[in-house]
């Protein structure tokens, strides 16, 4: 039994209403000075908890820092994504940590969060700037019943989950770039890396890596970064709580992780449809070796970008980084 664990959901439970020493000891079987101490604890990481005689504890104010037992006591009991979460004050990389769980036996779910990383990466070898205490910065560990020609449905999913997540905790209206950036006013502030291990018909595990600008201030950006990134509290213009936004994309990578196992991805992928700017816009994709130009019509069934070429070919693009080309003038 994770007693803080318990405890969180208690407090969140009881919400405004309050829950008593007496009632979480008994359920949890500890003794109410246990329980007067897990209280003191989150109070030194700056949970404010007020206790009074009549409304007992009652939680008023979270920190603006992620805790385990905190993220998973907000999750469903039967839930995949999140079912184990770790956090890490600093790692090299969450998708090569989570990688090597993967290899190593690990279950699907596991999620592992790094307060920063210093080789955070992004598509195509990029580099992915991870500041302490900014964003957040994770990997999820998944073993789904696809084909490596399928995997780009993770992609499409992640993509997905982040928008509906960034919607509801911070009223912005982000859009979606294909394969996996997410866009705010036209600036990027989230990005999603999947990456797999897998035999030729199977994939044997997945690791969806996802990095959200939230807190970040114009200055913290670099000079080369300043016109193209931006982050949640640029454009809401306030701070966003970083383990709200975390349970909001936990929840909704299960929900959408779900509907894949229940062949329902159409479903997902006409969501993603609605809100990317990518598709019935010409566009130029730069991938190993060459270069494909066209016009992007939609999806296929397996997540892939369908283009038409100037020739009249419909192109299935899996991948690649792709530039939005402007519409020629028309006098």
């Amino acid at each position: 039994m994770k007693t803080l664990h318990h405890i969180f959901k208690a407090l969140r439970e009881a919400g405004d209403t309050g829950i008593h020493g007496t009632e979480i000891s008994n359920n949890l079987g500890i003794s109410r000075a246990a329980v007067w101490s897990h209280i003191e604890e989150l109070r030194t990481l700056g949970y404010h908890i007020d206790a009074g005689p009549h409304r007992g504890y009652q939680l008023i104010k979270a920190p603006d820092i992620l805790l385990a037992d905190d993220i998973t006591s907000q999750l469903q009991a039967d839930t995949i994504v999140g079912n184990t979460v770790q956090i890490f004050r600093q790692t090299s990389s969450t998708n090569q940590l989570v990688d090597q769980m993967g290899l190593g036996g690990v279950a699907e779910g596991m999620v592992v969060f790094a307060e920063s990383q210093t080789e955070g990466r992004g598509r195509l070898g990029r580099k992915w700037l991870s500041p302490e205490g900014k964003g957040l910065w994770f990997s999820l560990l998944l073993r789904p019943p696809l084909r490596p020609a399928e995997m780009t449905r993770l992609t499409i999913i992640a993509a997905t989950a982040l928008a509906r997540a960034i919607r509801e905790t911070s009223g912005l209206q982000p859009s979606i770039k294909w394969p996996n950036d997410i866009l705010i006013n036209g600036r990027k502030v989230a990005g999603v890396l999947t990456e797999m291990s897998a035999e030729p018909d199977r994939v044997l595990h997945a690791v969806i890596g996802v990095g959200v600008d939230v807190n970040q201030e114009q200055e913290d950006f670099p000079d080369e970064l300043s016109s193209v990134a931006t982050s949640l509290r640029i454009e809401s213009g306030r701070p966003i709580l970083r383990s709200d936004l975390a349970v909001a994309l936990l929840k909704a990578l299960n929900t959408d992780y779900q509907r894949i196992l229940s062949g329902q991805f159409q479903a997902v992928a006409e969501e993603w449809e609605s809100q990317c700017i990518t598709l019935q816009k010409r566009v130029r994709i730069h991938q190993m070796n060459q270069i494909c130009v066209g016009f992007a019509e939609s999806l296929d069934s397996e997540g892939a970008l369908m283009v038409r070429t100037p020739s009249g070919h419909l192109e299935r693009i899996t991948g690649g980084d792709v530039i939005l080309e402007k519409e020629p003038h028309t006098p």
